[in-house]
C-alpha cells in the first residue's frame, strides 16, 4: 500500500511538474514574436511553435526538464529491493497527457542499450538517422516534417542504469539512450 502511495505521488509529483513546464514554454506572453490569442482568455490558449528557432528552444527546455527529472527520480525514489515501476514509464503516464493535452509527443529511444521494451526502437527514418547521431555524441538531433518539428536528444545512462539497461556489458562506462520529442508547428504561411 505504502509503495503504491508513493508511485500514485511521484506520478503526480512529475506530471505537474511537466504540465506546468510545458504550459510555462507554450503562454503567449512570453514569446515576444507570437501573434495575439484568438480568444479572450489568452492564459487558456497554448500555440503551436510560430518558428523552428522557437519549437527548438521548447524541445531542449522539455528534454533538458525530462532527463532531469529521469535522473533525480532514479536516484531519490527508485529503491533496488522494492518491487516499483520504474521511472522511465512512470514519466510514459505523463508523455501520454502531454500528447492529449498539448500534441507534444514523446517516446524513448534505444541508442546504446538492449531491448527492453519493442516501442522504444527506432520506428522511422528520423528516428533511425536520431539513434546514428546521437550515438555520434551529437547533442541533438533535429528536423521538421510537413507541420511538426521532431527533436532527438541524448539521456545519459549512469552505470546504476546498466544493469537492467544492458545486462551482457564489459564495461561500467555511461552509455547513451534518447528522448524524442514531436510538436505541432503553426509556421506563416508563405
Amino acid at each position: 500500500m505504502i509503495s503504491q502511495k508513493i508511485d500514485y505521488q511521484m506520478k503526480t509529483k512529475l506530471l505537474t511538474v511537466l504540465l506546468i513546464v510545458g504550459a510555462a514554454l507554450s503562454l503567449p506572453e512570453l514569446q515576444a514574436d507570437a501573434p495575439p490569442a484568438a480568444t479572450t482568455n489568452e492564459s487558456d490558449v497554448i500555440t503551436a511553435p510560430t518558428s523552428i528557432v522557437e519549437a527548438r528552444a521548447r524541445a531542449r527546455l522539455l528534454h533538458e526538464s525530462i532527463h532531469g527529472t529521469l535522473q533525480i527520480v532514479h536516484r531519490d525514489f527508485f529503491l533496488e529491493d522494492e518491487s516499483h515501476s520504474i521511472p522511465s514509464a512512470s514519466l510514459e503516464d505523463v508523455f501520454e497527457e502531454l500528447s492529449d493535452s498539448y500534441q507534444v509527443e514523446l517516446k524513448w529511444l534505444i541508442v546504446e542499450t538492449d531491448i527492453v521494451n519493442v516501442d522504444h526502437q527506432a520506428a522511422d527514418d528520423f528516428e533511425k538517422a536520431a539513434v546514428v547521431a546521437l550515438k555520434d555524441g551529437k547533442p541533438r538531433f533535429e528536423a521538421v516534417e510537413g507541420e511538426r518539428y521532431r527533436f532527438a536528444g541524448p539521456i545519459r545512462l549512469a552505470s546504476q542504469c546498466l544493469k537492467c539497461h544492458v545486462q551482457q556489458r564489459t564495461s561500467t562506462a555511461d552509455r547513451t539512450a534518447g528522448l524524442l520529442i514531436s510538436m505541432p508547428l503553426n509556421l506563416p504561411k508563405p
